[in-house]
């Protein structure tokens, strides 16, 4: 008796359609990320110099997840700048960017990277044309060649602060050439950013407050 109850059992379990799922494809755990606690990152001192530890903070936070990421930056390889912007983007980081000192130079692109943007009153952003240098020995046609280069690459990075930042690019043409420290508040007037209060409580307070009179669509802020 008890064989044939295992036979019926596994001719019925047999019988069932499979229980097995697709695995999920990225961005399906979107929602449930959203719902636990958000995370926080620093970008902080010289690019070239703390390349690995920030990617690694980059790629150690869910896809598709919200969080905030303090900078405070006077920048460093525009190479590292650009791909820790790519990272933003291409894992789907909805992230706030709060310039808690300086956001300098190649620092500039991750922070124009970010979903909505935070400065304080006494936040400083320099703009400035690309700039090369070597301490290696550099033959004239290698000289030549990296100018050639950064000349298009220069275009490149101003056409993509143009579009992610929805700066003017005339004004963007003023601030970097020949170059100049933009303040918080400047910053702000063009519609770039939001201005934070160091005395109006925690980031997260101030945020949710400004949610409910004005929202970021898509690069710029509107009331």
């Amino acid at each position: 008796m008890i064989r044939k109850k295992n036979r019926q059992s596994s001719q019925t379990a047999e019988s069932e359609p499979s229980r097995l799922s697709p695995y999920p494809p990225p961005g399906a755990w979107a929602s449930s990320s959203a719902k636990g606690p958000d995370w926080e990152v620093g970008i902080f001192g010289d690019l070239t110099d703390k390349q690995a530890e920030l990617f690694q903070q980059l790629l150690e936070v869910p896809r598709n997840s919200r969080g905030t990421i303090y900078f405070d930056s006077g920048g460093g390889s525009i190479y590292c700048g650009l791909a820790l912007a790519t990272l933003i983007k291409l894992r789907g980081l909805r992230a706030v960017g709060v310039v808690a000192g300086e956001c300098s130079s190649a620092t500039i692109l991750p922070f124009a990277a970010c979903e909505r943007r935070l400065v304080t009153p006494h936040s400083t952003l320099l703009f400035h044309p690309i700039r090369w240098q070597s301490e290696e020995e550099v033959r004239l046609e290698e000289a030549a060649e990296w100018t050639r280069h950064f000349k298009l690459l220069e275009a490149d990075m101003d056409g993509l602060l143009v579009r992610m930042l929805g700066v003017d690019p005339e004004k963007l043409q003023t601030w970097t050439r020949p170059g100049r420290f933009v303040s918080g508040p400047e910053f702000c007037a063009e519609g770039l950013a939001e201005m934070i209060d160091l005395f109006g409580g925690d980031v997260w307070t101030q945020i949710r407050k400004k949610s409910t009179g004005h929202c970021v669509t898509g690069t710029r802020v509107t009331e």
